[in-house]
């Protein structure tokens, strides 16, 4: 059967949802009390991760908010780049992984994270070398790049086993696809992946589940994914980063209820090749949860962790101190109820 896409008036009155529009807080009554965003225009990261799907599903839930110039930026740095350009204001506000955000705001970056939006993203793959993480100590693991979210991942899951990502385990550097093959014929021992990547090794039969963000503990009792911005646009923009990130909580919803039409868009709108694996994605993550877990439980998790690998010096309570600002999601939860 052929999925028939959203049209953009259809979208944004809820038609197609109209029996989920309570869970989606589909209620123009916030919105219209609110007054009108200080800007109407609104840069996002464009990154191949497609578990960001909400940020990219709530294209017209952003314009329903008054945003008329809505971008989703790339940068040759790959997804890296999203939260050194958070801090030089070249992006506005966007979805990202928890603990490269965390990286930043111990350097100093001037960002500040706003709202969880869903755990369970990321996932580990081995070989039959590979069954635990503490196997991994003497092992070779392909990465994007040192110092990229699938490098930041792993480092604070090998210091929760008590490993150290820097003497315990190899890296090597590489595309995906090259590192894909590379664990199809045993030649690395394991790859940690964001979505498509996880429903392409399976898809292959290549290497078996390691651990899971969406079922294993502790992982799964945390936000992978948050939202973040630039301190400077929450400060001159209040409106509008509350009209963003309540539009990029009800695409959340979006993607958990309408799984296939949610796929659907981030194809159609190239943000990923493949439907088949972009709706596999939208059942395998745990999305519409935002309201069952706490961002602020995930920061100190992954600060403690990133603490214990060495890979930044402020403590837990400076990180929330310094780059967090619940105020708006704390709104949204009021306003936003199933």
């Amino acid at each position: 059967m052929q999925i028939r896409p959203w049209g953009r008036r259809e979208f944004v009155s809820g038609a197609t949802l109209a029996g989920a529009a309570g869970l989606l807080g589909m209620r123009p009554e916030p919105v219209a009390a609110e007054p009108p965003p200080e800007t109407t225009t609104l840069r996002l990261l464009k990154f191949p991760g497609i578990c960001l799907a909400p940020q990219y599903v709530a294209e017209d839930l952003l314009r329903a908010e008054g945003f008329t110039d809505v971008q989703y930026l790339e940068f040759p740095e790959g997804g890296v780049a999203a939260y050194k350009r958070l801090g030089t204001g070249e992006l506005d506000m966007t979805q990202a992984f928890v603990a490269p955000f965390i990286l930043e705001v111990d350097q100093g970056t001037p960002m500040v994270l706003l709202a969880g939006v869903h755990v369970g993203c990321f996932e580990l793959f081995g070989t039959e070398r590979v069954r635990t993480i503490r196997d991994l100590k003497g092992k070779t693991v392909g990465t994007p790049r040192i110092g990229d979210a699938p490098y930041v991942f792993l480092a604070t899951m090998l210091a929760y086993v008590g490993l150290d990502h820097r003497k315990d385990v190899n890296f090597l550097e590489g595309p995906a696809d090259e590192s894909i093959a590379l664990l199809g014929q045993g030649k690395i021992d394991a790859y940690l992946g964001f979505p498509p990547v996880p429903q392409e090794l399976r898809a292959r039969k290549i290497g078996h589940l390691v651990v899971s963000s969406a079922v294993d503990r502790p992982w799964a009792q945390y936000f992978c994914c948050l939202v973040g911005a630039n301190k400077e646009f929450i400060r001159r923009h209040p409106v509008a980063a509350k009209r963003a990130v309540r539009a990029i909580l009800k695409a959340d919803g979006v993607c958990a209820l309408e799984p296939d039409r949610a796929a659907r868009v981030i194809v159609d709108r190239g943000f990923t090749q493949s439907y088949k694996y972009a709706v596999q994605t939208m059942r395998d993550v745990p999305y519409g949860r935002w309201r069952e877990y706490d961002p602020e439980d995930a920061v100190r998790f992954y600060a403690l962790r990133l603490h214990e690998a060495g890979m930044i010096k402020s403590s837990p309570q400076k990180i929330i101190a310094q780059g967090t600002d619940w105020r708006f999601l704390n709104e949204l939860k009021k306003e936003l109820k199933s």
